[in-house]
């Protein structure tokens, strides 16, 4: 899997060129440009060109850019795949929906092999599968582990509480009746499946998008679970998701402290220490070994 940053993904309709102009523009780490659920089934070629034409023509600020294909069983999917990946410049990955089963992924990876075997100087295309609805969810575990392609794993929450037939009104609602955390369970075995093959587990999205306190109570509770990043469907998430992921400076410090005067106890044969009033041991460092990469990796 390749390190890609993926603490937002921002999904924006195929369809909108006003919007996919808009998204280029964006300070996210990755755009979403979707051909599915957000397309309209009489626009979906046209969505397919569009697409296509922005990749090959427009310059994007984001850090990287996937496509949402439809899902396997739509007479659409083959095309977007064959449109996509043959594109002067090819999205980063493709986020397959109402990934089900390990053939799935399968019919992806092996179209993708086909077409990039005979495209010259094509670059690899990853895949991303959204788990959205209880037969994926019984299979989260083959999936994950099914393809050298894939790079994340998604919930799709909609989707998943209608399959699971959960009494909700609005999609990343909480449930008023139900006594506890209504989506611990599915995140928590995204999560577990994802990090045990190096994929990164990314929450879905919260569709009450003006309610900034949610949204961050929200990414802080998944980020102490294990996920990555979570969706956004609206640009005024893209702040509080991103900063929710971002390490902060005063975490930074602390951890960088750690593990410099780990690593001085290490040479002196030493094993667990104190660093201001905390036990520091390995397993201390590799809890921070996640935090110190994403920090790296930003420059901070």
């Amino acid at each position: 899997m390749l390190n890609r940053l993926r603490r937002c993904q921002l999904s924006v309709p195929g369809s909108s060129q006003k919007m996919i102009t808009k998204s280029s523009s964006l300070d996210v780490d990755v755009i979403v440009l979707d051909l599915e659920d957000a397309v309209a089934p009489s626009q979906k070629a046209a969505a397919r060109e569009q697409v296509v034409e922005a990749l090959n023509s427009m310059q994007w600020k984001a850090r990287s850019v996937a496509v949402r294909i439809n899902d396997i069983l739509s007479e659409h999917c083959y095309a977007d795949i064959i449109a996509l990946a043959t594109a002067r410049r090819v999205p980063d990955t493709l986020i397959l929906p109402k990934a089900q089963r390990t053939t799935d992924i399968c019919f992806v990876e092996t179209l993708l092999n086909q077409i990039e075997k005979n495209v010259s100087e094509s670059q690899s295309i990853g895949i991303e599968a959204l788990i959205e609805d209880v037969e994926g969810m019984m299979r989260v575990e083959e999936i994950a582990a099914c393809s050298d392609r894939l790079e994340s794993l998604i919930f799709g929450m909609g989707d998943y509480a209608a399959s699971q037939q959960m009494d909700l009104d609005v999609i990343g609602g909480s449930g008023s009746h139900y006594q506890g955390d209504l989506w611990h369970y599915p995140r928590y075995r995204l999560t577990i499946a994802a990090r045990a093959n190096n994929l990164a587990p990314i929450d879905g999205p919260m569709a009450d998008f003006n309610n900034s306190k949610a949204l961050i109570d929200d990414c802080l509770s998944i980020k102490t679970l294990g996920m990555a990043g979570k969706w956004a469907i609206h640009p005024n998430q893209i702040e509080d998701i991103t900063n929710s992921f971002t390490p902060s400076s005063k975490a930074i410090d602390q951890a960088r402290l750690q593990f410099s005067e780990y690593q001085k106890a290490v040479q002196q044969g030493l094993g667990a220490i104190e660093v201001d009033g905390i036990m520091v041991d390995a397993a201390t460092i590799k809890m921070l070994q996640p935090l110190l990469d994403t920090a790296n990796q930003l420059g901070l």
